[in-house]
């Protein structure tokens, strides 16, 4: 599965979207957009993201531009990996 899949996946199940975030583009804003995304829901989203691909996000890693949008978060995920 592509990272952006995955990603997709996760916010779906973590914030109960029940399949909106198959049709989440790269520019679908997150942040201050999603009511379902509040500051608890990121934690949440992290928490899946490290334990799904299996690496440890630092608290200074993250900041707001992260969950801007769904490409900034893909592409943490994919900087991440590398």
């Amino acid at each position: 599965m592509q990272v952006e899949d995955q990603v997709r996946s996760i916010l779906d199940e973590i914030l109960g979207l029940d399949g909106r975030a198959s049709s989440f583009e790269s520019a679908t804003p997150l942040l201050g957009s999603l009511p379902e995304l509040d500051s608890m829901a990121v934690i949440g989203v992290l928490n899946a993201i490290e334990e799904y691909f299996d690496f440890v996000i630092g608290d200074d890693e993250v900041d707001g531009g992260t969950f801007e949008t769904f490409g900034t978060l893909a592409e943490f995920v994919r900087t991440k990996l590398q």
